[in-house]
């Protein structure tokens, strides 16, 4: 379905920029000559070309593009009936516009090409990891979670270094050699000083990308910088733990001036390890290019102390490995309990729907006895006695 087959009906093809409560941003296909065609004679067209329509309940607001309108959309009821959930970044079909009024209704979801839970966004074509050399200062095994998790999702990984300025030229050449060896090329800018803003967004041009990375590096101010007048608010360091203090509150794309969106996601400090023993040697660019000219002895090495193992070495991020391994077996081992049923622990579903678990007790210790059963202890004890 194209823009073009709906061009004479009332239904209109868009992408999904933000989603709060039950309202959906849509950025719209249309050029602004097919806009005004539609909107012709129509009162209040400017406040939908604004931000006038949109409830308080979705800032910030997403300034207006010079080509896509925007319009407010809810979800059909049908698709609520069959479970379609409606997500950022997903495309969409849009009908019965309201044009002054800048509503509409999603009627379709079009198929995701790809999709990620944390955040939850759809069909993205990169993760740009953006990290801080200094204040707060650069932490080679967080750096090392973050592009792990980012390899997980098996998009391609931009790594961005911001404050630049902050260090000198040796500092830089030697994070730059390091970083080169685990497999990555990264780039150097200063949001502050406006150090290479023009190079990163040209390697974002005509993609939809996730903006991910630790609280405090800079993540809105270079949103900011890349995209004038987007006014995102910027927090402050914490003196104390020399980290950010989160400012993101949920998952947003912005449309960048030369194509393409950008997706803001909310900080954390450390993602979680979700994936399996098995899994995590292929999310190390050089593993697999030890890999790639060489195998193990046995086919399901984990590169620990396996005999004929090509992987195990002096190489930068070993230890790492190990450490996430770890991590994973024991997830792993958590996971495979939980789904023996005489597991030690059960599953419990609070009532905001979380799921957790707790300790289990011992079957039948505590099950009260049946009447037949107490009857019978009963007249055993009479037995007893009259003996």
């Amino acid at each position: 379905m194209t823009a073009e087959a709906l061009a004479n009906t009332q239904q209109l093809l868009g992408t999904v920029l933000a989603v709060q409560a039950n309202y959906y941003r849509v950025q719209l296909d249309l050029e602004v000559e097919e806009w005004e065609r539609r909107t012709k004679g129509v009162e209040g067209t400017e406040e939908v070309m604004g931000v006038n329509s949109s409830p308080p309940s979705l800032s910030p607001p997403i300034p207006p593009s010079p080509h896509l309108p925007l319009l407010l959309c809810t979800r059909r009821t049908r698709l609520k009936k069959i479970g379609q959930q409606v997500m950022v970044g997903d495309r969409v079909v849009v009908e019965e516009p309201d044009w002054a009024g800048g509503r509409g209704a999603i009627a379709e979801v079009l198929p995701r090409k790809n999709q990620l839970a944390r955040p939850a966004i759809a069909n993205v074509d990169q993760i740009l990891l953006v990290f801080a050399v200094a204040d707060p200062p650069l932490e080679p095994y967080q750096l090392s979670r973050f592009l792990i998790q980012a390899e997980s999702t098996g998009l391609h990984v931009v790594l961005c270094l911001n404050k630049s300025d902050l260090i000198t030229s040796e500092q830089q050449a030697e994070i730059n050699q390091y970083l080169n060896l685990w497999g990555y090329q990264p780039i150097f800018i200063s949001v502050y000083e406006g150090i290479n803003i023009d190079n990163l967004a040209e390697s974002l041009k005509q993609q939809t990308t996730v903006l991910a990375g630790p609280s405090g590096v800079g993540k809105s101010s270079l949103i900011n910088a890349l995209i004038p007048n987007v006014n995102l608010r910027v927090g402050e360091i914490s003196g104390k733990l020399a980290r950010g203090r989160h400012t993101t509150r949920h998952v947003e794309l912005f449309e960048l001036p030369k194509g393409g969106l950008l997706a803001d996601t909310p900080g954390f400090n450390q993602p979680d390890l979700d994936c399996t023993p098995e899994e995590l040697a292929s999310y190390f660019p050089e593993i697999r290019q030890r890999l790639a000219v060489a195998s193990c002895r046995f086919s399901d090495c984990l590169h620990r102390n396996e005999p004929g193992c090509v992987v195990q070495g002096n190489w930068e991020r070993y230890q790492h490995y190990l450490e996430f391994l770890e991590e994973a077996i024991a997830r792993q081992t958590q996971l495979n309990q939980q789904a023996d049923p005489e597991s030690t622990v059960k599953a419990k579903t609070t009532k905001q729907g979380h799921t957790q678990y707790e300790p289990k007790l011992e079957t039948k210790k505590y099950r009260r006895a049946s009447r037949r059963t107490q009857l019978q202890e009963l007249e055993q004890l009479y037995e007893d006695s009259e003996e």
